[in-house]
């Protein structure tokens, strides 16, 4: 078994007016090579839990390894670069620049790890182009499709290789065809050197993936099926 990312007695709370207890006690380990989906209802936990693995977020207690080192969240500086070399994101909202072409929206991914502007765009052309989207490059967000935008945003994620692919809801923007060809995407990304998690509220999606896991209230409520105890 190789487990790339483990999560042991993860809890995440908020404080508004009163204490949310987003994520408890969670205990899991993420291996090499598959696809995980996660689902649940809104406030389930999903989105917190993502932002932990991404290291955008810290937990309240508990601890993170990846490739079995344990993450220091209060070294920034470090998981900015882990984030960089290891971990792409692809959002629902797609969080592309407005105001910059496909091309530079993923040759700026691409910059934060190398720094060499030429390299970036180069790897970027050819990321944009094994998409599809080689006639695209020029294009600002505003013209292109939610499928396209969402493909750019999958070109970010992967610009620098990643070991670790996390999508938030990937497909929640799209109609049912564009959500396919999204997925379908994602499926393909499948390799023995990555790990892909997702969450989604499309159970249809879901079920394509290696395993399935469900979340309610901040716990995990069922492994593929099988009922967890809390």
């Amino acid at each position: 078994m190789n487990n790339l990312i483990s999560l042991k007695k993860i809890s995440k709370n908020f404080i508004l007016n009163n204490k949310i207890k987003a994520l408890r006690n969670i205990n899991f380990d993420f291996e090499l090579g598959k696809i995980y989906s996660i689902v649940g209802p809104s406030g389930s936990g999903k989105s917190t839990l993502l932002n932990i693995l991404s290291l955008i977020d810290k937990p309240s207690s508990g601890n993170v390894k990846i490739d079995g080192k344990s993450i220091d969240f209060n070294n920034h500086d470090l998981n900015d670069k882990i984030r960089a070399s290891s971990i792409g994101i692809i959002y629902q909202n797609y969080n592309l620049l407005p105001d910059f072409t496909a091309l530079e929206n993923v040759s700026l991914a691409g910059l934060a790890l190398n720094k060499n502007n030429k390299i970036s765009l180069n790897e970027a052309k050819k990321t944009i182009s094994n998409l599809g989207l080689s006639k695209r490059l020029d294009h600002f967000p505003s013209e292109l499709s939610g499928g396209e935008n969402q493909r750019i945003a999958i070109a970010r994620a992967l610009i620098n290789k990643p070991k670790i692919i996390l999508a938030d809801e990937p497909t929640g923007n799209l109609d049912h065809k564009s959500a396919k060809n999204v997925f379908k995407i994602l499926l393909d990304l499948k390799k023995s050197n990555r790990l892909i998690i997702f969450a989604t509220h499309n159970r249809e999606f879901a079920k394509l993936s290696d395993c399935k896991i469900e979340m309610i209230d901040g716990n995990i409520k069922s492994i593929n099926g099988k009922i967890q105890s809390v």
